[in-house]
């Protein structure tokens, strides 16, 4: 047999379960963390991706790895590379949760690939988790994250990728995120996410060779739903995708951009250098 402690690989189909309660509370302080008016109520519909703040992953702190993560090896491999992130994932919504509603996630390691990049070495976790109420299922989505070498591992970074430019300009719709201290840390709390890079400055730039304290991927992927259904007036898209491409920083003003595109849009997250840091597409159609 494998010996998965040897074979990431081997950790394929490994699942976990988790429920929790879509709180309303929680919903309405993401509503706040938002800059809106929290008016949730039990019954309503969750907007999409803020099931982002529920089914957390309770972990004793002495089980905790140096990142402020839980440590590899329990639900997901034990991949060495030291530099943990969000690159990107894929929602495919088939009915809104409701607030206050009991939910259960289905969470399966669906694929472990490594390979070599142009930045080291890298290894690519995909997990596909599945949320259903009482009624039934409600989204299916696979996450997928990304293992780094340490920073300088492999010489030189490359260049960022410019985002559309100007930003502003290039997009039907497009909205100003201030990014300080506060909000990084109100997200971290909704989550449940004590990732070191998103509060200590020091780890995140001098262990994982940050330019500062980062802000978190799937926040960006929540602005730029909450950018969608704001504009287009929809209030749940039926698939939505993204893509991590650079880091955004505290403190920065992002650009939150889209264009309308047929029945959905695409989307985009640029720093206030111009670089590209999420890209995303969303579709009020469903997709095979």
């Amino acid at each position: 047999m494998t010996d998965p402690a040897s074979d990431p690989a081997a950790w394929i189909g490994r699942q976990q379960w988790h429920h929790d309660r879509i709180d309303a509370n929680r919903a309405r302080a993401m509503q706040a963390t938002l800059d809106r008016a929290p008016s949730l109520l039990p019954g309503d519909p969750l907007p999409p991706a803020w099931h982002w703040l529920y089914f957390w992953e309770v972990q004793p702190m002495g089980v905790l790895g140096p990142d402020g993560h839980p440590a590899r090896g329990g639900f997901l491999p034990p991949i060495a590379l030291p530099r943990r992130m969000w690159a990107g994932g894929r929602i495919r919504f088939e009915r809104p949760l409701a607030v206050g509603a009991d939910a259960r996630k289905t969470s399966t390691i669906a694929d472990v690939t490594e390979k070599q990049g142009r930045s080291g070495r890298l290894a690519f976790v995909t997990v596909r988790h599945e949320i259903a109420d009482a009624d039934g299922p409600c989204l299916v989505e696979e996450q997928d994250i990304v293992y780094r070498e340490a920073p300088g591992a492999a010489g030189a970074a490359r260049p960022a990728e410019p985002a559309p430019a100007p930003a502003a300009q290039e997009a039907d719709w497009s909205r100003a995120v201030a990014c300080d201290p506060v909000l990084l840390f109100r997200y971290s709390a909704l989550t449940f996410n004590g990732h070191r890079i998103h509060y200590d400055a020091d780890y995140a730039r001098q262990e994982e060779g940050h330019a500062g304290l980062v802000v978190h991927g799937p926040l960006l992927a929540t602005l730029l739903l909450d950018l969608w259904t704001r504009e287009a007036g929809r209030a749940v898209p039926a698939h939505f995708s993204y893509r991590a491409v650079s880091a955004g920083y505290v403190p920065e003003t992002l650009t939150v951009a889209g264009t309308a595109d047929g029945d959905g849009g695409r989307l985009w997250v640029a720093g206030d250098d111009g670089r590209l840091c999420m890209t995303g597409e969303v579709s009020a159609a469903a997709r095979v």
